[in-house]
């Protein structure tokens, strides 16, 4: 079976170019934003293939994948990969939020 597409909703999107933006203003390099962004890419492109392999989450369409000090929300669908959040665990919990498309 072909893989999904991913598609990253405009929250995740923006979550991702914050993150990438904080390491780079603090290493005055983009070399960790772009190992940590092809490790993100990298792994989706598994979930697109095996969309099962991401934790269960207290809702039942949305899993999340751990990469890191990461957590990536997303949300199957027969044709693609919904990319919901991107949360960083370091974060206090009581914070987040996950909501269904």
């Amino acid at each position: 079976m072909a893989g999904r597409k991913v598609v990253w909703t405009q929250i995740a999107e923006t979550e991702l170019q914050e993150i990438l933006k904080f390491f780079l203003n603090r290493n005055r390099s983009n070399a960790y934003s772009l190992k940590l962004y092809h490790k993100f890419t990298a792994e989706l492109k598994l979930v697109a293939k095996n969309p099962g392999i991401g934790i269960k989450t207290k809702l039942p369409s949305i899993r999340g994948l751990i990469i890191e000090d990461y957590i990536i929300f997303y949300e199957i669908h027969p044709d693609k990969i919904m990319v919901l959040q991107l949360w960083d665990c370091r974060q206090n919990p009581d914070k987040l939020t996950i909501r269904e498309l």
